[in-house]
């Protein structure tokens, strides 16, 4: 291996791990402030995060940010609005799922993802061969080995819950193959997280409220252990607004927010670009599915989540289902981008 492709390597491990231990920030995060909170903070500062990039890269090609301003605002405008609304309902669903099951659960059962989108790509005209199949099996069995966790015939409700998120996550990455074939990536990602941003801002001030009830009718004793004692940002705003202390929710959910805004979006979004030029596509495909891994590794070690042999087993066949429905891609050369 060259020391360019093990550069990219690294690279793809730490863009693994950030995104894994962001599972983490957001389970956090949430002792503090409301689900759509968090998600409106960190994604409008993930938008930000990725300007000064945007500038380096127009500051290396000036010729094409003119061409950009008079044929393609409408068209960035669009692809923005329809990308942005399908992650705000894929990050809105696994935030709340996150609620009732934990990071190592959310990170491995997000990755159903990669299994998904080649099955619903066959609607687009697309191929899928007996790999996809056989992994799908794989990933589902270990799905029901994770949320059962010896319940028979009784599912996590957060797991499930992730699990839609899963969906509007393959669907997120069709869409966002066909949008960047004709719109730049990186302003497409700025953007995007900006609609999701304001999506989720303006779902914490009409669904939070009414949140509270919700999550106790799911499960009683989750709001009174604490755990998620947050309050809304309706709430927040309006303590803030008297001079007493609704500030400071936001300020003690700071780092988790900022490591999802900064870190996972923009910090990690930089790092798979730069290293996805110079890495083996079969290094990129199997890296990037480790974030199921960090994400329970991060469980245990912050949050001292349980890690059974029946999770350990569920995580492996997950893992492996994942890379089986992957065979094709590595073979042919290619790997599908998540951001």
């Amino acid at each position: 291996m060259n020391k360019r492709a093990l550069r990219a390597d690294i690279l793809l491990l730490l863009t693994s791990c950030i995104w894994g231990f962001g599972f983490v920030a957001q389970r956090s995060g949430m002792e503090y402030v409301g689900p759509f909170t968090f998600n409106g903070v960190r994604f409008l500062l993930g938008s930000l995060s990725l300007v000064p990039l945007i500038l380096w890269q127009r500051g290396k090609t000036p010729g094409r940010a003119g061409a950009e301003a008079e044929s393609g605002k409408r068209n960035l405008f669009r692809s923005s609005l329809a990308a942005g609304s399908c992650l705000f309902i894929a990050v809105a669903l696994q935030q709340l799922g996150i609620m009732f099951t934990t990071a190592g659960n959310a990170g491995f059962i997000t990755g159903l993802y990669v299994v998904l989108t080649p099955i619903f790509g066959i609607f687009l005209g697309k191929k899928t061969g007996l790999p996809t199949w056989i992994g799908t099996v794989f990933t589902l069995t270990g799905m029901y080995f994770l949320s059962a966790a010896g319940q028979t015939g009784r599912m996590n409700p957060g797991d499930l819950i992730t699990a839609v998120s899963a969906i509007f996550w393959a669907f997120h990455v069709l869409l966002i193959d066909r949008l960047v074939s004709h719109t730049d990536p990186l302003l497409l990602s700025s953007g995007q997280f900006a609609w999701c941003g304001l999506y989720s801002l303006a779902a914490a001030f009409l669904i939070e409220p009414s949140l509270g009830g919700w999550v106790s009718a799911l499960d009683p004793d989750m709001l009174s252990s604490g755990l998620f004692a947050w309050k809304t940002l309706p709430a927040i705003l309006a303590e803030w607004g008297e001079g007493s202390a609704g500030a400071s929710g936001i300020a003690n959910s700071l780092i988790p927010v900022l490591y999802g805004g900064l870190a996972s979006v923009g910090i990690a979004y930089t790092l798979q670009v730069v290293a996805q030029r110079d890495a083996p596509p079969a290094h990129a495909t199997i890296i990037l599915c480790l974030e199921g891994s960090f994400a329970a590794i991060g469980g245990v070690l912050l949050l001292a989540e349980p890690l059974g042999p029946r999770t350990l087993l569920a995580f492996v066949l997950m893992f492996s289902g994942m890379l089986i429905s992957q065979w094709e891609v590595i073979l042919q050369g290619r790997v599908k981008r998540k951001g």
